[in-house]
């Protein structure tokens, strides 16, 4: 992350997994669950930390399963042109988005 130089708003808080172990950007709050060390149990505050933690990105991890819906996201992409994948996924979150503004509830 550090060398695609993305760019987070100051302030902003960023809910990560343990893929970005060790990614702290400045003048962002980060939250990242504490795994169970090894041969101990985790502290009652560290499981309903991680519990909290777990319903936050668990509807991030729903909404980039439902943007899945379009075949452009979900099938393999073989246009390799500059920061066109980006865009795509862009797009599909962005009729996501549409999608949830507009839906018709019978």
């Amino acid at each position: 992350m550090d060398e695609r130089g993305v760019y987070h708003p100051k302030g902003s808080k960023l809910w990560k997994d343990t893929g970005f172990q060790g990614y702290e950007p400045c003048n962002v709050e980060t939250h990242q669950p504490k795994k169970k060390p090894r041969g101990k149990e985790q502290t009652s505050e560290d499981k309903t930390k991680n519990k909290f933690i777990s319903s936050i990105r668990v509807k991030v991890e729903h909404a980039i399963g439902e943007a899945k819906v379009f075949h452009i996201v979900r099938d393999i992409y073989l246009n390799h042109k500059s920061r066109f994948k980006d865009m795509v996924m862009e797009i599909a979150c962005g009729l996501h988005n549409l999608r949830l503004d507009y839906s018709f509830s019978s």
